[in-house]
């Protein structure tokens, strides 16, 4: 399956049906009058966030989505059924943007089964039986039932992840995930092997995270060299970062500053989320230059710094131990009293 994170629709939901023009006519019962009912309310458009999916491809192929209109009104003042609500689902993290300069967020889906009645149907319209008055008797005006409302808005992903696996390109996450999760991403020795976010989750200690790789960053990544920051929005809601440096750069400390650059340039809180710091690959390595960077890139990020090699196995036991103990620390810290969550009813 092909991944998308964003995708723009159209929505509209359903008119209100028109009222009815009729006039009671049964046998002995004199001057029966009007009895036309009202038309049927249109549909709303809702969405929900469900499980099972992760990418928004769907809506490449589907771009427009309209909700039935409300049926007439009939005689004997009968109401018409409503139109149909239509129900649009959409991955967990999604979130619903307008299409104007600012990309105001409209809605924010971070919860399985959250819904938004998003936009509502039209009423019906008159009977001819609500225009009845001491001095019309026999009204023969209805109404033609309201429009519903319309839009096109941006549907954006952003995967909710526990760790969110930040670097240079080929500094070895794709690896890393595939070495503790039960992902399967692209590995290979060029830069760029990863195209599209990845997804997978670790079992460690009888405990469970989800642990999100992003494309490589690059220097000017922010003005959009290389793949750019457009995957970046894919971590903002990760707890803790774990930021990888391949042991083989010429410069480790300018590969660390290269990434921290790019998240405080990107903004949205990045750059001060709590992050882990390992020096990648020291199985090319011997132990006194593994030493020797461990110091260098300690000094520069003014963080401990652990070694591993997610090739070979060695040290990553201590990293999802600090990934484990960092994420129990950062969900004490964000604890609070739960607070049910009210939506606008329609």
């Amino acid at each position: 399956m092909h991944f998308l994170d964003q995708a723009k629709i159209f929505i509209r939901s359903g008119a209100g049906g028109p009222g009815a023009v009729s006039f009671r006519r049964e046998k002995f019962i004199e001057y029966g009058g009007p009895d036309g009912g009202y038309g049927g309310k249109g549909g709303d458009v809702i969405f929900e966030a469900v499980p099972g999916l992760n990418t928004l491809i769907d809506f490449r192929y589907t771009q427009h989505f309209k909700a039935p209109r409300g049926k007439g009104g009939a005689g004997s003042n009968m109401t018409g059924a409503g139109g149909k609500d239509l129900l649009i689902k959409v991955p967990l993290g999604t979130q619903i943007l307008a299409d104007d300069e600012e990309r105001t967020v409209l809605a924010d889906f971070t919860e399985i089964g959250q819904r938004i009645h998003f936009l509502k149907g039209g009423d019906g319209g008159r009977g001819n039986a609500s225009y009845k008055t001491s001095t019309n008797r026999a009204p023969r005006q209805h109404g033609t039932g309201w429009p519903g409302e319309e839009m096109w808005v941006w549907l954006r992903l952003k995967l909710l992840a526990d760790v969110g696996l930040v670097g240079l390109p080929n500094a070895g996450k794709s690896t890393f995930i595939n070495a503790v999760t039960n992902a399967r991403a692209k590995v290979g020795a060029y830069a760029f092997t990863t195209l599209r976010p990845q997804l997978g989750v670790v079992s460690h200690h009888g405990r469970e995270f989800v642990v999100a790789d992003i494309p490589g960053l690059i220097e000017g990544a922010a003005e959009g060299a290389g793949i750019g920051d457009r995957f970046l929005g894919h971590i903002e809601r990760c707890q803790v970062l774990l930021h990888l440096v391949d042991a083989n750069d010429k410069d480790v400390a300018t590969s660390y500053r290269i990434v921290r650059d790019e998240l405080e340039a990107y903004g949205e809180g990045l750059v001060d989320k709590p992050v882990i710091v390992a020096l990648n690959k020291i199985d090319t390595l011997d132990e006194e230059l593994t030493a020797a960077l461990t110091a260098e890139l300690q000094e520069e990020s003014g963080k401990p710094v652990l070694a591993l090699s997610a090739a070979g196995g060695t040290g990553v036991e201590a990293v999802l131990d600090a990934l484990l103990e960092r994420l129990t620390v950062q969900r004490v810290e964000d604890e609070g009293p739960a607070e049910p969550i009210e939506w606008s009813p329609v």
